[in-house]
């Protein structure tokens, strides 16, 4: 019958901690932190009210107050006025589309997809050079209708809402890791 191993001295549940901490030291080399590779002077942000070419009123307003809130809630810059920022970053918002998606049986649309485009600057206010600049970013909401129109208008408010968190994620993750 053959021996079951014999345990070596020395190896012992320290093995696991000593490589979690030489992970760490290696990320820690790497440069990685909360704040991505953004420039160190970079430490706060303004986003003035984007700008909205398109025919929908009122949806600058939605998208502006989902990125800034999307940049207070990540905590890795503060939102200042443009007089006191590191950094700003401007949109335009260039189209906003409804397209049908769904019809029931008597062809009556019952889903819809928004869909919005916008074109983003950031710029580094501190040195006068733009950090970078992204032209269509889109995002989109898909919203299911009722029969009534009122419900119908609703759900697409809701969508545009919808749409404008997921703008606004999508926004600080591209500044915070683009670097």
């Amino acid at each position: 019958m053959p021996r079951p191993p014999r345990r070596r001295a020395g190896r012992g549940p320290w093995l696991p901690v000593a490589g979690a901490l030489l992970v760490g030291l290696l990320l820690g080399g790497c440069g990685y932190s909360l704040r991505g590779n953004l420039p160190p002077h970079i430490r706060t942000v303004a986003v003035p009210t984007f700008q909205n070419t398109t025919q929908e009123s009122g949806v600058e307003n939605t998208v502006t107050a989902a990125v800034v809130s999307a940049f207070a809630s990540s905590g890795k810059l503060r939102v200042v006025s443009p007089e006191e920022a590191d950094a700003i970053l401007e949109g335009e918002i260039v189209g906003y589309q409804i397209q049908s998606i769904a019809v029931d049986r008597t062809l009556n649309v019952r889903e819809y997809r928004l869909l919005v485009t916008l074109n983003i600057r950031f710029r580094d206010v501190r040195k006068g050079e733009m950090l970078w600049r992204q032209e269509g970013l889109q995002e989109k909401a898909d919203f299911r209708v009722p029969g009534q129109v009122s419900a119908t208008i609703s759900r697409e408010e809701a969508a545009v809402r919808e749409a404008a968190v997921d703008i606004g994620r999508k926004i600080v993750n591209l500044v915070v890791d683009r670097f």
